[in-house]
């Protein structure tokens, strides 16, 4: 990308920023995995740059650390620049304190997703392995899919609700769409 896709600009907003306050409508307390883009406390995963397993379990860490209750932890990433207050509300608020895991176009959606009460030990156990990926943890663990037709009746008709910015195209394609 050339710059963090943190620092980016849409509609106004660093993504960054847009990521905290959409979590921050819901959740709290809320924790920025990171080098602190954000007014948000952060901590960096180990090692930093590792990848969304080590922020998950990073951000369970500093979570408890500061006192938070063990329960179940809502992630959002910052390039998904389409997720609004209402499907991280829905996630959250979900039956139980389990894993739940949307599904677009027949896709976990892991990196807008809860995850469960007691999951970060196996977390932890994949990255000794050496993964970093947060499907490997769905693989382990138990977890509720949460359908399109579900998540849509909150989300509203956005087509593009777990579309991501991953490259300079992506860039132009998603955050040029003002009306998204």
């Amino acid at each position: 990308m050339g710059a963090p896709k943190a620092e980016i600009t849409w509609r106004g907003e660093r993504l960054a920023d847009r990521a905290a306050r959409v979590l921050t409508a819901v959740c709290d307390p809320v924790i920025e995995v990171g080098p602190g883009y954000t007014a948000l406390p952060a901590t960096v995963e180990e090692p930093p740059g590792g990848g969304p397993l080590a922020a998950l379990v990073a951000g369970h860490h500093e979570l408890v650390r500061s006192g938070a209750p063990d329960g179940p932890i809502v992630v959002l990433a910052v390039d998904l620049p389409f997720v609004g207050p209402e499907l991280v509300r829905l996630l959250a608020d979900w039956p139980g304190d389990g894993t739940v895991v949307p599904t677009a176009d027949g896709h976990l959606q892991v990196l807008c997703a809860r995850y469960g009460t007691g999951v970060v030990g196996a977390a932890a156990g994949l990255l000794a392995e050496g993964r970093r990926s947060l499907v490997g943890l769905i693989d382990r663990v138990p977890a509720e899919m949460v359908g399109e037709t579900r998540w849509r009746a909150v989300a509203g008709a956005n087509a593009h609700s777990f579309a991501d910015v991953d490259t300079p195209d992506d860039v132009a394609r998603w955050l040029a769409d003002v009306d998204g």
